[in-house]
């Protein structure tokens, strides 16, 4: 027994002393193919850290039955290693003594809240108690929680947000925050740094760099100039924000994917339809977050993390192509399989109604990947706008939104392709030629705009322009360069083409200032249609808005009533969107709650044709859901930030003059809805 003791007690020492002697420090960013071996040792990470615990306990479960052997024999050595310091009594043998010591401490080990006096007597009272005791207690510290260290530093305080808070609740809070300070900053000359802190403060004073207890106890606050503490909150943002994905990410893993019951209700195929690669982005957040826990443990003040968003969107991102273009056939499939699998029907209800979902739906958890790549554009965007300008921090901003712009518009371009495509293909199958066929499919055309407006035969005088038999039901398809003008068939299932005209050969003329009676009234005119004659048609809409968004459509080089948002002009009224919107039809345009756009033009029944200013996307949208910008500094700010974006990514670009009038961006928020 002495024997292996001695031999217990030599291989933990030297185990101990490779430890300390062997810190391994490998660099940052490593592309490991093994996501265990990226956890276990190839980043110097805070292994007590928040995320790196939620970590932890997910490969204990995959490895539930090898760990339960491995205790066992950690237990029996352990006993061996207790048996020399039991005390032999007359009641009690030596082994008995150490028996009982090993029982107390490995079965029921006290909790951290329990001090060494509080244990004292018991297996305690032995000959080796300062030994046996000095061993417990750091036992203790590598398995507990949290070290007392790690609850005053940065990495506790995002795992604090990271435990409590998914990021269908931090987004949302999020926008209306960023509403808020807009509202507020209407009634003052200028949105100055310490309204900001002020503002933030009072609205989520949790996640907020500044009242963290590390922060405040260093001093820094007391002499950091107010535009460095706003940008440490902007890096702050990102980092938290991050936590709160990962989360979400892993109540969809292990609440839904993980789920036997539910996974007994699909075929392999079902489950690939509806989760896609989702475990691929799972990774790609778990070497992101990695990366930006070992950042901010460097030190309080955090120096950047737009170089590692940079890195990763550079190398692991493109997961989120894939998983974005997929999230069409995911949402079809979801329905399908919801009105045709009544198993898995009743389980998902069980599931979404689970309190750990906190009343979120299936759904929400499914777009969360595109949610968070357009978001983290967003929030590398704000943290572009503060830094100072040419230096080492401005170059890594700008590498970092660049690279994820291309990710966004690629996703983007994806959605769009298959949905064109698919939509293409739905309305050749029901237009029908009299004379000259015109192919409708093709990869480079688009539907920008569908319906139907009435054709007037035009009038002689006022009694003929009351008659009802003056008007005759038409509809339009137009496409990005070509103009169908059908009507229905006989059967009304299919619509007869009566003409044609390319895009470019278009021409509109208000009739408003012609009277009361021609108030939604416009002239059409062919310059060159399919019998290459030059042709006039005078149309009729339902409502004002409904005429100037046909008239915009059809030539959309016709000047607005407002100046373009490519004059910068400080006095063009701009809005801040304060209820999301999914677009209904082509031409409107999909906005979420904190979006700034400029009002291009307004119409007098509640439509307005904006342009956002973080991306150039146009489109129309209703007046209900944005309220007015009417500070003029405000507006001036959001036009600066707006331009130094431009300028510091060398005046490259984005689009925004050379709008095709296409689908507006495919957006999230239409699935939630």
């Amino acid at each position: 027994v002495m024997a292996m003791t001695a031999l217990f007690r030599g291989k933990k020492g030297q185990e101990i002393q490779v430890k300390q002697s062997s810190v391994p420090t490998p660099p940052l960013h490593q592309e490991e193919d093994d996501e265990d071996d990226l956890l276990r040792g190839s980043e110097p990470i805070r292994r007590n850290s928040r995320f790196y615990r939620s970590m932890r306990k997910k490969r204990n479960r995959e490895k539930s039955s090898s760990y339960q052997q491995n205790s066992k024999i950690i237990g029996i050595y352990f006993f061996f290693w207790l048996l020399p310091l039991g005390v032999a009594t007359a009641d009690q043998p030596v082994w008995l003594s150490a028996y009982l010591a090993w029982q107390k401490i490995y079965a029921g080990c006290p909790s951290r809240s329990h001090s060494p006096s509080s244990v004292r007597g018991g297996a305690w009272a032995t000959t080796g108690e300062s030994r046996l005791r000095g061993a417990m207690e750091g036992l203790r510290e590598r398995t507990e929680n949290c070290s007392l260290q790690d609850n005053e530093s940065l990495v506790c305080n995002v795992g604090a947000i990271f435990s409590g808070c998914l990021y269908q609740e931090y987004r949302d809070s999020s926008k209306k925050q960023e509403v808020e300070q807009r509202r507020q900053c209407e009634g003052t000359a200028a949105q100055a740094p310490a309204l900001q802190l002020q503002l933030r403060s009072h609205t989520r004073s949790l996640s907020l760099w500044q009242n963290l207890p590390a922060v405040q106890e260093s001093g820094l606050l007391t002499h950091l100039p107010q535009k460095e503490v706003i940008l440490q909150e902007a890096i702050f943002e990102l980092v938290t924000s991050e936590a709160s994905y990962y989360k979400s990410l892993e109540l969809l893993e292990t609440h839904f994917l993980r789920n036997p019951s539910l996974f007994s209700t699909l075929s392999h195929s079902d489950m690939h339809f509806l989760f896609s690669n989702i475990e691929d982005v799972i990774k790609a957040s778990e070497r992101f977050l990695m990366d930006l826990e070992h950042r901010i443990e460097e030190s309080i003040l955090i120096s950047d993390v737009c170089d590692i968003v940079h890195h990763h969107a550079a190398n692991y991102f493109s997961v989120f192509i894939t998983y974005v273009i997929n999230q069409g056939y995911q949402e079809k499939s979801y329905r399908r399989i919801l009105q045709e699998n009544g198993p898995f029907r009743e389980i998902m209800s069980q599931l979404e109604n689970h309190p750990r979902v906190r009343g979120l739906s299936f759904t929400s958890f499914l777009i969360l990947p595109f949610q968070r790549i357009t978001r983290l554009k967003l929030l590398v965007q704000n943290i572009l706008k503060k830094v100072e300008e040419n230096s080492e921090r401005e170059m890594n901003a700008v590498k970092a939104h660049k690279e994820l712009e291309q990710i966004v518009k690629e996703c983007n371009e994806g959605v769009r392709k298959m949905n064109r495509t698919e939509e293409l293909i739905g309305i050749e199958k029901t237009l029908e030629f009299k004379s000259k066929s015109v192919p409708v499919i093709s990869h480079s055309r688009w539907l920008l705009k569908k319906g139907e407006v009435l054709q007037m035969a035009g009038p002689k005088n006022t009694r003929t322009l009351r008659s009802k038999k003056l008007y005759q039901p038409i509809y339009l398809f137009l496409f990005n360069n070509l103009l169908l003008i059908t009507k229905h068939s006989s059967s009304n299932e299919k619509f007869q083409v009566l003409d044609s005209c390319s895009r470019s050969m278009l021409r509109t003329e208000d009739m408003d200032d012609q009277g009361q009676m021609l108030a939604c009234v416009f002239v059409l005119k062919l310059l060159e249609n399919q019998e290459e004659r030059t042709v006039s048609y005078m149309m009729k809409t339902s409502c004002m808005s409904d005429k100037l968004r046909w008239i915009y459509a059809l030539t959309p080089n016709l000047r607005t009533r407002f100046l373009s948002a490519s004059a910068h002009q400080t006095d063009c009224p701009q809005v801040q969107c304060i209820q999301s919107y999914s677009s209904q039809e082509p031409d409107e345009l999909s906005i979420e709650m904190a979006d700034v756009l400029q009002v291009l033009e307004k119409t007098e029944d509640g439509w307005i044709l904006g342009e956002r200013l973080h991306d150039g996307e146009r489109g129309w949208f209703p007046c209900r859901v944005v309220e007015g910008i009417l500070n003029f500094e405000l507006r001036a700010q959001n036009l600066r930030e707006c331009q130094r974006i431009q300028l510091a990514q060398g005046g490259a670009s984005r689009g925004r003059r050379t709008h095709k009038q296409s689908k507006p961006t495919w957006s999230s928020e239409s699935h939630q809805e």
